[in-house]
């Protein structure tokens, strides 16, 4: 995917993003390989900005985002592959 190759500039509307996962679930298997393949260059271009990786057995992987003004939203990220999870991520900005 192209749009994977490029790392995203995450924007100052959105104040926080955090992964929940599972580390040994098939549900959160999108997520782990996200974070192996795309969370380095995603924090280099963003160095300042809090990405926050959390995992806790047998939950189901979320991507969580926090906006001005405590505003936060949530996208089930089950199933999804890595590069879908980017995807998502990428939405947060538009």
């Amino acid at each position: 995917m192209a749009a994977a190759k490029q790392a995203i500039k995450l924007g100052p509307a959105l104040r926080e993003v955090r992964l929940h996962l599972c580390q040994k679930s098939s549900a959160s298997q999108g997520v782990r390989d996200f974070v192996e393949k795309h969370y380095i260059p995603l924090k280099q271009n963003n160095p300042k900005f809090p990405i926050l990786i959390r995992e806790c057995s047998g939950i189901h992987p979320k991507l969580w985002a926090r906006f001005g003004f405590g505003r936060e939203t949530s996208v089930d990220l089950s199933g999804k592959s890595a590069e879908d999870v980017y995807m998502e991520i990428a939405k947060l900005e538009s």
